[in-house]
């Protein structure tokens, strides 16, 4: 299993630091949640911040893709493998305070030609996953699924350890948590940093200021002023993600069968999520687009919505419920996301792209390793055996 350090009363020593955290979406909240249960005195800067309204990305699904991630190595690699693991850890902690965060296990990743086949052989044969359960299916098994597969689909390789959480409510499970430890949240946005002392000053829009010994820019394309304050500069682009609230119709509420799937349905970089908690049993979501830009591309919307043409009839017979979007930073030059130690006590953590939900926890453990050492370069977590 992947550790984090000992919690604020077990036995691994550490000096407590005043801590900021700038950007409340679900990187820099968990950021603060894992610093505040160490003892940290944190604070948490976001303009959305709002009592009880924890701020995010309205366009994340919670998809946690981490088994069947096409590379067997590499620092992408090892952040899925922990993130995976913390979020099982994550989840069993904050039940066990009364804050579950609904978990939908298992994930089918289709293929549409026989390259994709290729390539699930070559995954599912890997001897760094050959511990991890992934399983081959053949159409015959595909066909035996209910409600139908998108069509030309060839065969899928499942993962019983990925799964999907509820985004929504792991923030809002998180926030609680964070506001029992004492973590403070300040509706606010950061414009500048300048160093005080042994540590830093965070400067106000509203003309106030913070300071703390550490500052975490957990942040997006709005971070561009902090980092000029800095004298550096992190190109960052704006990338959409529309995603759509669906409910089946195809055969009349109380008729329509129950969902056999596995789990989430990944069919060429689209996510179909059932979703029978909600009202009546039968709705589901699917996502999410990735279009450059600030601006919805309608096209980009129905081309999701028909799966590129591949949409069986009880996905196009589905009636829309509920539709959002959300933007979310892009590196430009550089892989995603940035975890970077830009000065001394100032980390970087963003640029997440699409995967911050999933990454949250491995992120929040570097940052928490970075404070708790006293290290100011970019060192990744030690790599931790699978389990």
């Amino acid at each position: 299993m992947v550790a984090e350090p000992a919690s604020a009363n077990g036995s691994s020593a550490h000096r407590p630091s005043s801590v900021i955290v700038v950007g409340g979406g679900l990187v820099g909240l968990s950021s603060a949640w894992r610093l505040g249960l160490r003892g940290h005195d944190v604070q948490l800067i976001d303009a959305g911040n709002r009592p009880g309204h924890p701020n995010g990305s309205q366009a994340a699904l919670g998809v946690l893709m981490a088994r069947v991630f096409h590379r067997s190595s590499g620092r992408n690699w090892r952040l899925r493998q922990q993130s995976l693991e913390l979020w099982g850890q994550w989840r069993q902690e904050l039940a066990s305070r009364g804050l579950p965060i609904p978990w939908r296990q298992g994930l089918l990743l289709l293929a549409a030609s026989s390259a994709d086949l290729e390539r699930q052989q070559l995954l599912s044969a890997d001897p760094r996953r050959q511990t991890l359960g992934l399983e081959l299916w053949d159409q015959s098994r595909l066909e035996a699924l209910s409600p139908e597969l998108p069509s030309g689909a060839l065969g899928g390789l499942h993962s019983p350890d990925d799964g999907q959480i509820d985004p929504g409510k792991a923030l809002e499970a998180i926030a609680r948590d964070s506001a029992r430890l004492g973590i403070t949240a300040l509706s606010d946005s950061a414009v500048a940093l300048e160093p005080v002392g042994e540590g830093w000053r965070v400067l106000l829009e509203s003309g106030g200021h913070s300071e703390a010994a550490w500052v975490v820019l957990a942040g997006g394309v709005g971070l561009r002023g902090l980092l000029a304050s800095l004298g550096r500069e992190l190109a960052m682009e704006p990338v959409l993600g529309q995603a759509l609230e669906l409910e089946r119709v195809d055969a009349g509420a109380a008729h329509t069968p129950a969902w056999n799937w596995p789990g989430v349905i990944n069919w060429q970089g689209a996510n179909l999520i059932p979703r029978p908690d909600l009202a009546g049993g039968h709705h589901f979501w699917l996502g999410a687009t990735l279009e450059p830009g600030q601006a919805a591309d309608a096209a980009a919307l129905s081309a999701l919505r028909s799966l590129n043409g591949s949409a069986p009839g009880w996905l196009r017979q589905a009636q829309e419920r509920r539709r959002w979007q959300g933007l979310r930073p892009r590196p430009v030059g550089r892989a995603a996301p940035v975890l970077e130690a830009i000065a001394p006590g100032v980390l970087l953590a963003s640029g997440h792209y699409r995967n911050g939900v999933l990454l949250a926890p491995a992120t929040a453990a570097w940052v928490l390793e970075q404070i708790e050492s006293g290290r100011t370069d970019a060192q990744e977590p030690a790599e931790q055996p699978l389990g």
